[in-house]
């Protein structure tokens, strides 16, 4: 069996499906918003968005005034359908194409932000990397909101095994330094109007 690629995977998804066609497709970020609003992000925090594709969010974002946005992805492909979505605005975003696992941050943000990436990390060892990337990141008293399936959500998600979280168990894996200061549900309908359970875990770093 061929091992796995995440990169041509991802690739695939995006050159293949419409983005209004995933099943993680959000006409409003609701509860992304909600959350940087309560974790007191301004319009000059730095905030990048991990896994954040051709997600809505980055348009929201740029509407309210945030000036200060980087979004990563591993698919070149959904960055740039963001970019032609965004239009001549897309030119004050940061885009990294980059496998978060292996990413190697050169500056410090306020908030990690991560919708639905995180859980397809499923080996201990990519877990791990990804909170070494998280702590080289997120500045000290920083914010990290992520995002997964809840532990009744999808096992399977773009044909993909993920790994599903409550508060705890994500908090385990992001280990010690973190504080959790607001955990909570929310049922995401797909475009075809089936229910995602999902919990989202907002951290704030010790300073």
């Amino acid at each position: 069996m061929a091992e796995f690629d995440p990169v041509a995977h991802w690739q695939g998804v995006y050159s293949s499906k419409a983005t209004t066609a995933v099943s993680w497709y959000q006409e409003t970020p609701a509860p992304s918003l909600d959350l940087l609003h309560l974790v007191g992000a301004t319009p000059d925090a730095g905030i990048v968005d991990i896994g954040g594709g051709a997600s809505i969010l980055t348009d929201s974002l740029l509407a309210l005034g945030y000036r200060d946005l980087s979004v990563l992805d591993i698919s070149l492909a959904s960055l740039a359908a963001a970019q032609a979505r965004i239009g001549a605005a897309a030119s004050d975003v940061d885009w990294i194409v980059a496998d978060v696992t292996q990413w190697r941050p050169t500056r410090s943000y306020d908030v990690w932000h991560d919708r639905a990436a995180f859980h397809f990390l499923v080996e201990e060892k990519q877990q791990a990397a990804y909170a070494d990337r998280l702590r080289l990141a997120l500045r000290k008293g920083g914010h990290a909101i992520i995002g997964t399936f809840a532990p009744d959500g999808p096992e399977k998600c773009s044909g993909l095994t993920v790994q599903r979280y409550d508060a705890a168990s994500l908090g385990a894996k992001l280990g010690t330094g973190f504080q959790l200061i607001d955990s909570r549900r929310y049922d995401h309908v797909t475009p075809w109007g089936a229910v995602q359970h999902f919990h989202f875990g907002t951290f704030r770093r010790d300073g």
